[in-house]
């Protein structure tokens, strides 16, 4: 890159260059190199601005962490509309997006990024994984408060069981796309017994 060209928003272009590579070829191949690589930077940009190569890794995480939290409070506003079926599915849609499903691969192939992500955010379980299913249990626990789930619903018992079911549907990525249809029988069966009318 020629000296004095200025990079726009230089984080988030070596982030969005980092998903590529998970997207293309996985947790595996995300490497400093690979990453300037794909952005098209000389190596040394990562480090002007980040420690090491586990600081951006952390720090992309944690970004993409606060991108999932945007879409609470969509979420909350739906309290009361459609069907919690339907506003459950269409909100697990929104959290296994490509990206967020490779973020959660490369959480789980490198334990050092799990643990430094779960001290920046001083929570436990799978980073991304967590905030998902808290961000689920404050809309069941909204839904039971209005009375569209029966006041025993275990709303802490249903989210991560959502949470983990979606996964399940969504982590091969060579896989066809799950289909909305197959996402929302999951959600059907997983309410089974707790939706009021």
């Amino acid at each position: 890159m020629p000296t004095g060209v200025a990079l726009r928003d230089v984080r988030e272009q070596l982030f969005d260059a980092a998903e590529r590579v998970l997207l293309r070829a996985g947790p595996q191949a995300l490497t400093s190199r690979a990453v300037t690589d794909e952005a098209g930077v000389a190596k040394g940009v990562l480090h002007r601005h980040f420690a090491d190569f586990d600081q951006f890794l952390t720090e992309l995480v944690l970004d993409r962490i606060q991108r999932l939290l945007l879409h609470e409070p969509v979420l909350l506003s739906a309290v009361g509309t459609a069907t919690v079926t339907e506003n459950l599915t269409v909100a697990l849609e929104e959290i296994f997006t490509p990206v967020a499903v490779t973020i959660v691969s490369l959480i789980t192939f490198r334990d050092d990024l799990r643990a430094r992500v779960r001290s920046a955010r001083g929570t436990g379980g799978i980073p991304l994984l967590s905030e998902a299913g808290a961000m689920l249990r404050e809309y069941l626990s909204a839904e039971r408060d209005l009375g569209r789930l029966t006041p025993t619903a275990d709303v802490d018992t249903l989210a991560p069981m959502l949470i983990g079911s979606a996964h399940l549907l969504y982590a091969d990525r060579t896989a066809l796309a799950v289909s909305p249809d197959a996402l929302q029988r999951m959600v059907a069966a997983a309410l089974s017994g707790v939706v009021r009318g």
